[in-house]
């Protein structure tokens, strides 16, 4: 009887530890992340060590049990102990990975991108500035722990599809890089694009204040400054004529036109220096 008795006991206590949470009650989740290559061993030791279930040995045995050992996959999960055993193993085993949704900014440098993904990437984005230009502004479900190569996936993915059907050329990039920099508006963005094309043609230099390289040296920059949102991709494409050479912005964000040097010096006396 007694032999009996112990085993109904522990067949209870297992069963509640898999079918009741460690916590209960509301309780915050957090990330848990599997590594590649990790093992069920592994897995199960550091969820007990997160204080996510009651023990190991039972994570180990029920996810062989539902034919899950093997399919627990890399990457970050949003887990909570208020969760049971079979809805932890069951995320884990989905894939579903944890993702938290962002805004890319138009004209954001790929430094400024990196900044902003750190705590949800936990990895180094170097590779993000090898694709600066093309790393298309937008707001982004980005996975948890996700590495430098599938972000640069995801927001260049985006450019490609975003972009699709345009002449898209690398000194068009570089162009409306500039543009994204310079000014606010749609018709303001297409006058500029007209007056630094055609300096480019004329062989002004650009003396694009964005980029001090501009005032020092003739041509394009070699490569983008930012990341430009769609308006100015299609501007640096549709540029539109104009009689003007100059361009500066005020303070408020209003762009004054010019068309001789003399009459730019006069803006930049009034709207810059106060004079």
């Amino acid at each position: 009887m007694k032999k009996y008795f112990f085993i109904i006991l522990f067949s209870t206590i297992f069963t509640a530890m898999i079918f009741l949470p460690k916590s209960f009650g509301q309780k915050e989740a957090a990330i848990f992340q599997i590594e590649k290559g990790q093992s069920l061993r592994e897995i199960s030791a550091n969820l007990e060590k997160d204080g996510l279930i009651w023990w190991s040995p039972l994570f180990r045995v029920y996810s062989f049990l539902r034919g899950r050992a093997g399919n627990l996959q890399a990457g970050c999960y949003r887990l909570s102990s208020a969760m049971n055993i079979t809805k932890i193993s069951g995320i884990l085993s989905s894939g579903l990975v944890a993702k938290e949704k962002i805004t890319i900014p138009e004209g954001f440098t790929s430094e400024q991108i990196q900044q902003t993904l750190k705590d949800v990437t936990r990895s180094n984005l170097a590779a993000l500035a090898e694709r600066e230009g093309y790393l298309f502004p937008d707001t982004y479900e980005i996975p948890y722990c996700a590495g430098q190569d599938k972000v640069v996936e995801i927001m260049t993915g985006n450019f490609s599809r975003k972009t699709a059907g345009l002449k898209i050329t690398p000194k068009i990039v570089v162009m409306a890089s500039l543009l994204e920099k310079e000014l606010i508006t749609k018709e303001d963005k297409e006058i500029a694009s007209g007056i630094l094309w055609k300096r480019l043609r004329v062989g002004m230099p650009l003396q694009v204040d964005a980029d001090k390289w501009t005032y020092e040296h003739y041509g394009l920059p070699q490569k983008p400054i930012s990341n430009p949102g769609l308006e100015s991709i299609e501007a640096a494409l549709n540029s539109k004529e104009s009689p003007y050479f100059y361009y500066l912005s005020t303070p408020a964000g209003k762009t004054i036109f010019s068309r001789t040097l003399e009459e730019h010096n006069i803006a930049r006396a009034k709207y810059l220096t106060g004079k």
